[in-house]
């Protein structure tokens, strides 16, 4: 089962975190949060949890690259398990659309790349054959997969020594959606060769050669398709469907008089509103998918018929990759606060665009049943949940908590115990194992911001640190970077226009002294940390939207959390004659010793601002208390630079143990999938080589 391979044990406030969230498992709480500062390896607490636990589970991000990252995270540490990466399997995606306002449709475009739906395969075969999986999805794991039940009832088994019928074989191969090689043999195929059969399945990179001697099988070998290089002899194997979406000839023959009932009845309610554009156009559409599907079994946007393929009632929810694990599985959300929103507006996105489809008779209503789970349903399909967030949302908080609104209260005469998350399944992991403290926080005016930046990157420099500096539109991001150029500043913008292997190669700059400041928009939030940061300027931190909201600054802040004297400047507008007495008692406290918030100026201070800066000052309290307690000194920690992926394949293994290198392979193996399925194929064929030193070192 799982056994967690580390060199760190838990520290700082983690041993509690993990027994808190055991607790709660065990008493059955369906929901709880982990809410943990940057820094203080939620992660590995996650890790902690799937040992102790020993229960199949699905990790959820918010996106692709997140995805990747906790993918080869979790393989590092469970390098003898089963860890799969599971995100959408589109290169690119077009989905069908009609813009009324200008009359337009759009048909559908997609291009599939095949790396990740092999990637797909060997996630869901696993989890069929094995119990010790981790997967790590993106939320594309909410769409629909096709009926399990007729995936698995569809799968075979192929022993030594027993006897089949090479043509029942290869019939039972083409119902299962393989196909018979050609020129080129690649996943889903299948090969006939004299007494040898060889079948590449969806989920591997190996094929599977069953030797024939008259009708009994003689042997079964798995082989490098390329090379001919056997890696091993089998028993038995397993034939798996070429697709998820598994259906039969009879099967369509039984859903076209369904499809065309709801035809009919579709064509005759157009025909009473006299709509005769409607009428012809679904009429047309329709009547041209049942011929292509009667005749070569698909069409473009098959999937639109998906409720009658997989024998769902109208509204009844799709299977999904959740279909798959257990009834006992544990689900972790991470960085909560965004993955939660995203599961939440996908249905209501789908819907909307079919909507317009359907009542300007381009798809029959059935095509509503082609969809993602609506989040009651994706609530039903969890089982419990563990969300990790540094900034939970009001739905996690909601879902832990009877007491929601006091979850951001703080009061300096707090004693310390954080009551509310022990009585609320909120559990608190505040502190790094570093050391490290929140940061101090000043305000300053933007009246004067240009001087005060000059000053704050001089004072980096000189202490060899780093500088970020935050913008809330592209054009300020890059007017300021013109201006810190021509004033002979080492300066890089960043926003959503830079190509993203730019803005690793920028980030990269920055690691290696070559650049002093990053300005940037939005793109630094989650899961990056830049321990050579000292210094973070937010401008225009008072102007209160989605850029400045509360988890926004917090998530801001938190970028530099890696360095010991780091700072975060915010910079807000001038007020006049401001009512200081009116100002809550706590702030008596900032005021003085701590963020500067008030200053003879007077300056704006949001709702987002307050809240923010209250929560930094609470944990940077915890966390000087526990220091204090345990004589540790902040420390600032330089990781190493995992944008730089060459260097890996330059790493002296020679002083390190075979657990390790077994590790090591594991972790680069997984990488190396994940970065041709992402199309990096120069990183993935540096990865290969990598992989190939290792393995022939490992031989001496």
């Amino acid at each position: 089962m799982f056994k967690l391979e580390s060199k760190y044990s838990p520290a700082g406030d983690q041993p509690e975190a993990i027994e808190e969230i055991l607790e709660n498992l065990e008493l059955g709480h369906d929901f709880q949060t982990l809410w943990g500062v940057t820094g203080s390896g939620k992660t590995f607490t996650m890790a902690n949890i799937i040992e102790r636990t020993q229960r199949p589970t699905l990790i959820i991000a918010h996106n692709k690259t997140l995805a990747a990252q906790l993918a080869q995270e979790f393989k590092e540490f469970f390098p003898s398990n089963s860890v799969h990466y599971f995100v959408s399997y589109y290169d690119y995606y077009q989905p069908e659309a009609y813009v009324s306002k200008t009359d337009t449709y759009i048909e559908k475009e997609a291009t599939i790349n095949e790396e990740i739906d092999r990637l797909r395969h060997a996630a869901t075969q696993d989890l069929l054959t094995r119990k010790d999986v981790i997967i790590v999805a993106s939320v594309s794991c909410i769409y629909g997969l096709g009926d399990i039940s007729a995936y698995t009832e569809a799968t075979f088994e192929i022993q030594v020594g027993k006897e089949y019928k090479m043509e029942h074989l290869l019939q039972q191969l083409v119902a299962i959606q393989f196909t018979r090689a050609w020129a080129d043999f690649k996943p889903w195929n299948f090969q006939v060769m004299g007494d040898l059969l060889e079948i590449f399945p969806a989920s591997k990179e190996t094929v599977i050669s069953i030797e024939f001697w008259g009708d009994e099988v003689s042997q079964i070998s798995e082989r490098n398709y390329l090379t001919g290089e056997v890696y091993s002899y089998m028993q038995d194997v397993t034939i798996f469907p070429a697709k998820h979406t598994v259906t039969t000839k009879d099967r369509i023959e039984e859903i076209i008089p369904e499809i065309q009932k709801e035809l009919e009845e579709n064509l005759a309610m157009f025909k009473e509103m006299w709509d005769v554009l409607k009428y012809e156009r679904l009429k047309a559409k329709v009547e041209y998918d049942i011929e292509m599907i009667q005749e070569v079994g698909y069409v473009n946007g098959i999937e639109n018929y998906s409720r009658f393929l997989d024998g769902r009632k109208p509204g009844e929810p799709p299977a999904t990759l959740m279909d798959y694990f257990p009834k006992d599985a544990l689900t972790i959300v991470d960085e909560s606060h965004m993955t939660f929103s995203q599961v939440w507006g996908m249905y209501a996105w789908d819907r909307a665009r079919k909507e317009n489809l359907v009542s300007n008779g381009f798809r029959l209503p059935s095509a509503f049943d082609n969809r993602p789970l609506q989040f009651d349903e994706f609530e039903l399909k969890v089982g419990q949940v563990l969300a990790v967030s540094a900034t939970p949302g009001p739905y996690e908080i909601q879902r832990s908590s009877k007491e929601p609104d006091s979850f951001f209260s703080y009061s300096p005469e707090r004693d310390g115990d954080w009551k509310v998350t022990k009585q609320n399944r909120v559990i608190p992991q505040m502190i790094r194992p570093t050391g490290l403290l929140d940061p101090e926080i000043e305000l300053r005016p933007m009246e004067y911001m240009v001087d005060d930046i000059w000053k704050n990157i001089d004072e980096a420099v000189e202490k060899n640190t780093r500088v970020l500096i935050t913008t809330i539109t592209k054009r300020s991001s890059e007017e300021l970077t013109d201006y810190l150029l021509e004033n002979g500043y080492a300066v890089k913008y960043l926003h959503s226009e830079v190509d993203t292997l730019e803005r690793l190669e920028i980030l990269k700059e920055l690691r290696e002294w070559k650049i002093d400041v990053i300005v940037w928009v939005n793109l630094l939030r989650e899961g990056l940390d830049l321990p050579e940061v000292s210094k973070i300027c937010i401008l225009d931190a008072d102007k209160q939207w989605f850029l400045r909201s509360t988890s926004s600054l917090i998530q801001i802040i938190w970028r530099a959390a890696r360095n010991s004297e780091w700072c975060v400047y915010m910079y807000s507008e001038k007020v006049k004659n401001i009512d200081y007495t009116s100002l809550p008692k706590e702030w008596e406290l900032y005021r003085l010793d701590k963020a500067k918030l008030i200053n003879q100026e007077g300056l704006v201070v949001s709702e987002a601002m307050k809240k923010a800066i209250e929560l930094t000052y609470y944990r940077r309290w915890v966390q000087q208390d526990h220091n204090a307690k345990n004589n540790i000194e902040p420390t600032t920690v330089y990781s190493s630079i995992k944008a730089i992926w060459i260097e890996k394949k330059k790493k002296d293994y020679s002083n390190i143990d075979k657990k390790d290198i077994k590790k090591e392979i594991a972790r680069l193996e997984l990488e190396m999938d994940i970065a041709a399925a992402n199309m990096e194929y120069e990183k993935a064929a540096e990865l290969r080589d990598a992989i190939i030193a290792i393995k022939a070192w490992k031989k001496k």
